[in-house]
């Protein structure tokens, strides 16, 4: 497999005439480069006007290998050809060597050129590309190629060291200026062009620079002290706009160090060529490149993994228009005034500070009034705001900012948190932040820890990328206020005053939404935009004598049948039953016996009414009694195999104690079909017994419903339920 590399454009602030003269001082030798020790000229030939002179020469290089491998190889030096065609009327020189030491095994092909800056005439521009195709090697191919990656950033590295190097010393001998060709003057200093790469070798594969920053833009002013740096921090915008752009616009060095960061010369190929291979096949918006860098970074710079997932990626981002989201994007006023999270200035990094306060958000209240894609375009819209602030702050500190900070107050953690949508929503949330927005969080502080957030941990921490868990910081309790903790990433300035700081947050305090803002099963039905909520819940309707009832056939005994409903109408009894034998098909009532047409759920009995309780079917939990706007929470660890039924019943009124009879308000019901009809909305799930048992042995002490099951499942020879209920 070949294997090809670019460097980016290297610039040097010297007119092209002068950068030629420093470059002729590298041959025959350069003690600046060990490994080059000679050099002899093949081939020499220069155009009667002297426009054009072109020179081949024959390299040797004593290549850094071990010295088994040389042995085995049976040389001491690897030779190359470079050619060299210098044209002083364009202003260009190019460069082109190879391998002539085992060329029928390795081919090393190298390119340089040297050219004028497109936008200042005085300025010169060093451009670097080469390739390796191994074909054999005495078994050592691994090898040879991981000298050649040493040797080729090396060179690259200490390239443009060089040409400043013999460009200082020109200037210390009072040389500063070289005149341009002109037609009358035949004989100019030829300065003898030598690959300013060294002619690469089996092991070494080019040398030098690469990229050359466009003339400045007019940069804002405003910007904090730390932003008066070089000349590029004022290039900025426009820079940023070309690399946007054109296909023959090129990444320049400085630019890369000055906005992207230090990266290594094969980083930095990969980067180059990923965006070139964007620039000539894909139609539509070119990202910007602190974001190619980003998934680079996600895949460890292997390329074709990066651009697999950067596709995929980009493809998302055009079908649904994130482009365009925040000027597109406005969060409802319940996501307003109940999401609990904000941008709260910056870290001592200066990366951005997102402030999410998850104790204290009602997610159920969240997804029930909104549905998941709403809550998702906003997290989206939240990350797309972040990489904005990311490149704002680049520019205000004068150093590469790709990546924000998230601190996450876990203080009011509860098993409300745990309900099972909820978490279902965010885990796809986490899924569609992971795949386009990867390497964008730089540190994540997760402060008052519960004992509840071992069990939120285990169900979220697979779905998040290795690399990125390395990056949490959990405290417990008030540790966070210690030596090691807040103050070491957060300037004391800017703690929130809700972390014990004297800095006033923005962030929503939150607190429970409202029911009535819940959204009903009409309005989910008819409602064009796919939400979480209509597909992890089902509607139905429960009527005096025709109960609504699910079956769920269980495997393996010891599995965990969980449930989570709302009643939205009347009161309801909730009953568990089982049954060795299938019941039969399900049997939907028509509702014709009441009168009633359902628009919006549905009603299925189940229990044959010739079946008796204990013989056919058994009661394997209590009855629960649910009032109308009670949400409920539960789950049951099954005993046996078999089938389960789960049952919603109409509620009956008890008659009055004293005189037996019905109640006033029970024979003014029954003047009101409508009286006689319930409404709940459900999600049930089963779960593994070993998965849902290890995840809740933590929470013994947790004060809700749920305690009760983490005491029960150590013992697996009974069943055991448990069901919160709140209002």
């Amino acid at each position: 497999m070949v294997q090809k590399y670019q460097s980016p454009v290297r610039v040097y602030k010297h007119p092209f005439e002068l950068v030629m003269a420093a470059y002729e001082r590298r041959f025959p030798t350069c003690h600046l480069i060990p490994m080059f020790v000679a050099s002899d000229v093949v081939d020499e030939e220069t155009s009667e006007d002297g426009a054009t002179h072109k020179i081949e020469r024959r390299c040797a290089l004593d290549v850094d290998a071990p010295r088994l491998l040389k042995r085995i190889a049976g040389v001491d030096y690897v030779y190359f050809i470079q050619k060299n065609k210098l044209n002083r009327k364009e202003r260009t020189l190019h460069i082109e060597s190879h391998n002539e030491t085992f060329s029928n095994r390795v081919i090393i092909h190298e390119t340089c050129c040297y050219s004028v800056h497109p936008e200042n005439e005085d300025w010169t521009c060093f451009e670097q590309t080469a390739s390796l195709d191994i074909k054999s090697f005495f078994g050592f191919e691994s090898n040879v190629e991981k000298i050649a990656m040493k040797q080729y950033a090396s060179s690259i590295k200490k390239g443009k060291e060089i040409i400043e190097y013999y460009l200082k010393e020109l200037e210390d001998e009072g040389i500063t200026h070289v005149p341009r060709w002109t037609p009358s003057s035949l004989s100019l200093p030829l300065p003898r062009p030598t690959s300013l790469s060294s002619p690469p070798v089996l092991p070494k594969l080019a040398v030098t620079p690469a990229v050359s920053i466009p003339p400045a833009a007019d940069a804002k002013d405003g910007a904090s002290p730390d932003a008066k740096q070089d000349a590029s921090v004022v290039q900025t915008e426009s820079l940023t706009e070309i690399l946007a752009g054109t296909p023959e616009d090129k990444l320049d060095a400085d630019y890369i160090k000055r906005y992207l960061g230090d990266l290594t010369p094969l980083q930095e190929s990969c980067l180059i060529r990923l965006r070139k291979w964007l620039q000539e096949t894909h139609k539509g918006k070119i990202p910007k490149d602190e974001h190619i860098l980003r998934f680079l970074r996600a895949r460890d710079f292997n390329m074709d993994k990066a651009r697999e997932i950067l596709c995929q990626s980009l493809t998302w981002r055009k079908q649904h228009q994130v482009d365009y989201l925040l000027e597109t994007w406005s969060s409802p006023q319940v996501l307003q005034d109940y999401y609990t999270g904000g941008w709260h200035h910056h870290d001592r990094d200066g990366r951005p500070l997102y402030i999410l306060r998850l104790g204290q958000m009602d997610t159920k209240g969240l997804v029930r009034a909104l549905g998941e894609e709403s809550l998702l375009r906003h997290v989206l819209s939240i990350n797309e705001e972040g990489l904005r602030r990311c490149e704002e702050n680049t520019k205000v500190f004068g150093r590469p900012i790709s990546c924000w900070t998230c601190l996450v107050d876990l203080e009011g953690l509860n098993m409300r948190h745990l309900w099972r949508p909820g978490v279902k929503a965010l885990l796809r949330i986490i899924e569609v932040v992971e795949a386009n927005y990867p390497e964008t969080l730089g540190r994540l502080l997760i402060l008052r820890a519960p004992r509840v957030f071992p069990v939120l941990w285990t169900l979220v921490s697979p779905f998040i990328d290795e690399n990125t868990r390395k990056k949490f910081l959990i405290y417990a309790g008030n540790d966070y206020q210690g030596p090691g903790g807040l103050v070491d990433y957060i300037d004391k300035e800017i703690i929130p005053d809700f972390l014990g700081g004297e800095c006033m947050c923005e962030v929503p305090e939150g607190g429970l939404v409202p029911k009535s803002m819940y959204r009903t099963a009409e309005e989910l039905e008819n409602e064009d935009v796919r939400l979480w909520t209509e597909t992890i819940y089902q509607s139905a309707s429960i009527f005096k004598g025709a109960p609504h009832e699910l079956l769920i056939e269980i495997i393996d005994a010891s599995s965990v049948i969980t449930w989570d409903f709302d009643v939205c109408k009347g009161d309801v009894v909730f009953n568990i039953y089982h049954s060795k034998r299938a019941p039969q098909a399900p049997r939907k009532d028509p509702l014709g016996a009441h009168g009633i047409t359902s628009p919006g759920g549905n009603n299925v009995q189940l229990i044959d009414k010739s079946w008796t309780l204990g013989q056919d079917y058994s009661m394997v939990e209590s009855p629960l009694t649910c009032k109308e706007g009670e949400s409920v929470q539960g789950s049951h660890i099954t005993r046996w195999p078999g089938f389960y039924i789960l049952q919603w019943k109409f509620h009956n009124m008890p008659a009055c104690s004293a005189t037996n009879l019905p109640r006033v308000d029970d024979v003014l019901a029954t003047l009101q079909v409508s009286s006689h009809k319930c409404k709940v909305m459900y999600y049930t799930e089963v779960l593994g017994s070993e998965d849902f048992r290890g995840s809740m042995t933590s929470l013994e002490s947790s004060h809700s419903g749920f305690s009760q099951l983490s005491a029960a499942t150590t013992s697996s020879n009974q069943s055991q339920s448990s069901s919160m209920i709140s209002r």
